[in-house]
């Protein structure tokens, strides 16, 4: 019995070590924010959230590792114009598009401009936190 509870205890450890990852919620939306990052805590994520672009760049560096979950649709720089600022500056964070609004092309859109992703809104968390799991690894 004790050989059964040491495995399940290692596999409870490999599943922290696989999911601690930082994730950077972009969203003008505050609610959003609080409910995305209450539900990846309990995966076990260090998140940080941002209501703002330039609250944003202020905060983050360029080589700060993380996957970036991104609304398409904020004040004063959207989405769209964030992640090309991201990918100018050489960085090859992950980003996972988000948006309220349905959009026949964003998926593809998203994927065409170096995205790992596009959600609808509201998210599946299942599909959310497999989709940051294959995007850091």
């Amino acid at each position: 019995m004790g050989t059964f509870v040491h495995f399940l205890l290692l596999i409870r450890s490999n599943k922290r070590n696989i999911m601690s990852s930082n994730i950077f919620i972009l969203d003008d939306d505050e609610s959003v924010c609080r409910a995305l990052k209450t539900l990846l805590m309990t995966y076990d994520f260090v998140v940080k959230t941002f209501n703002s672009a330039q609250n944003f760049f202020d905060n983050v560096a360029v080589n700060d590792p993380g996957c970036l979950l991104l609304d398409i649709h904020m004040p004063r720089l959207d989405g769209w114009e964030v992640q090309k600022r991201i990918l100018s500056s050489g960085s090859s964070r992950p980003i996972i598009f988000i948006s309220a609004e349905k959009q026949d092309n964003a998926t593809e859109r998203a994927l065409k401009v170096g995205a790992v992703g596009f959600l609808q809104k509201p998210v599946n968390a299942q599909t959310l936190v497999d989709l940051i799991n294959s995007s850091v690894k």
